[in-house]
């Protein structure tokens, strides 16, 4: 089919791939703008704009959508539809309505479980057993439109954000390629999502992934896997924040925060949480035991 593909980060680039490989015409990639990024803030493509350019194909990006020109323009590519995974933008209407079979979307969740931005994160943080993904025809609401496809996916019990991300940007790539093939034959066969049980998955805000040590054990180390390896769970010590890459329950108790031993094992709200895998401020990842060599933490020590 010839379709238009928009989105932006490395979640979409599976995706993209796969319809590339599935034989379908894309006919031109919307995607965010460049952006500053590193030391020197130069502007950075993104993932998507840089393997669509290393395809061959057309790129735009517009900072919105709204503009009767940017509608027209894109109506102008005569779609049979267009695929749409973690773009970025909301599509108004005119735009939803342009492709002959419509706007299709790779959502992270299985719907109406955490609509939304950031539902890889919340799956994690709420100690959800099962994620998947949602192939879904796309209307005006937030990730509210009929289901064309769904699977699941475990969520294992020492599974990152990023272990997770990774896994379910392949399953995205497989099911979408299936979706469009059953569009395309006219066997699709769209279900209202469930009445019920609907969670809204808000993106993830600066500050959020310090750790709280007035929290159970058991929800810091969830903590530690939703923002793994990025941005990355965060104390401060001594004025100097510290990254926590892995952790586990540990049993102890005290003060929440207080470091309970010579194995930067640290108290919670109920329980405590043995710190195993660290990173300073412009250092590489290390085992607990090389930090605490060069950087030593006495029990008793408070972390913020």
């Amino acid at each position: 089919m010839r379709i238009a593909f928009l989105g932006t980060p490395d979640f979409s680039v599976p995706a993209f791939d796969a319809l590339l490989t599935a034989g379908h015409e894309v006919a031109c990639v919307y995607t965010q703008p460049p952006r500053p990024a590193g030391r020197g803030h130069a502007e950075r493509k993104s993932p998507v704009h840089e393997h669509a350019e290393a395809a061959g194909i057309e790129v735009r990006t517009p900072a919105n959508l709204k503009s009767e020109a940017y509608q027209e323009a894109f109506a102008a590519l005569g779609l049979d539809a267009a695929v749409v995974v973690a773009y970025g933008l909301i599509l108004p209407k005119p735009i939803l309505e342009a492709p002959r079979l419509g706007c299709i979307n790779i959502h992270a969740s299985l719907l109406p479980r955490w609509r939304g931005a950031a539902p890889i994160q919340r799956a994690i943080l709420a100690g959800d057993e099962e994620t998947g993904v949602t192939i879904m025809q796309m209307d005006e609401g937030l990730d509210t439109g009929p289901e064309l496809l769904r699977e699941a996916l475990p969520i294992a019990a020492d599974m990152t954000a990023g272990d997770l991300h990774d896994a379910l940007a392949e399953l995205g790539g497989r099911l979408i390629v299936v979706a469009l093939a059953e569009l395309e034959a006219g066997t699709a066969a769209p279900q209202p999502q469930v009445d019920g049980g609907a969670t809204y998955a808000g993106k993830i805000v600066r500050g959020e992934e310090r750790m709280d040590w007035s929290l159970p054990s058991a929800v810091l180390e969830r903590h530690v896997r939703a923002f793994g390896p990025w941005p990355g769970a965060w104390f401060e010590l001594d004025g100097e924040r510290i990254k926590v890459l892995a952790a586990e329950p540990a049993p102890g108790s005290g003060e929440p925060g207080t470091v309970l031993d010579d194995a930067l094992t640290v108290a919670c709200g109920d329980g405590a949480l043995r710190l195993m895998q660290v990173q300073r401020a412009g250092r590489a990842a290390m085992a607990a035991g090389d930090f605490l060599r060069g950087h030593p933490v006495a029990a008793g020590s408070v972390l913020q």
